[in-house]
């Protein structure tokens, strides 16, 4: 049976975020858990994402957040384990001029394709990653973008609650990465 890895972005993903809503809902999912949420290391993250991995069996689909999105960059240019792919929700620029300072660790991502099927999912007006950045980090990680339209940055600020829209991409995505394990 697939699992599923929520991978939260800075501050983690609050009780209205679509995150812990699937969580919530669904005893397949499961969440990494870095020390720090709001003062994140990549060397922590990386490691707590190696624990998380560790602790599933069968094939995982990792679930990122925004700068969790950059996580799996960096985590998958030396592993991959069991990972049947990633799905990726508003990953952000680490060049814009409004990238987290505390975030600094995680800039310098890895560029070349990720060694698993992912799919990119972006919002045309996301205030930290343009359409065409997102579309272009993907095209560089070997994945389709898709756009969902106009919806911030696709967090609890953006109204979308358990987001079903989001949960029906990720099931089709799952169905077609579990084939590939």
């Amino acid at each position: 049976m697939t699992s599923f890895i929520n991978l939260p972005g800075l501050g983690g993903s609050g009780e209205a975020h679509w995150q812990t809503l699937w969580e919530a809902s669904d005893n397949r999912f499961s969440r990494f858990e870095p020390a720090s949420w709001s003062e994140p290391e990549l060397t922590d993250w990386i490691d707590a994402l190696d624990r998380a991995t560790g602790q599933q069996s069968g094939p995982i689909i990792l679930v990122g957040h925004s700068l969790a999105g950059l996580l799996v960059g960096h985590w998958a240019a030396d592993r991959a384990g069991t990972v049947a792919g990633a799905f990726l929700v508003a990953t952000p620029d680490p060049e814009d001029a409004g990238f987290p300072v505390q975030a600094a660790s995680f800039k310098n991502v890895p560029g070349q394709a990720l060694p698993f099927p992912a799919l990119m999912i972006a919002s045309s007006d996301d205030p930290y990653c343009s359409l065409d950045n997102a579309r272009a980090r993907a095209a560089a990680w070997g994945c389709p973008c898709i756009d969902v339209g106009s919806h911030g940055h696709i967090n609890s600020a953006s109204g979308l609650g358990a987001w079903q829209q989001g949960k029906e991409l990720l099931t089709a995505f799952a169905a077609g990465a579990a084939k590939s394990v």
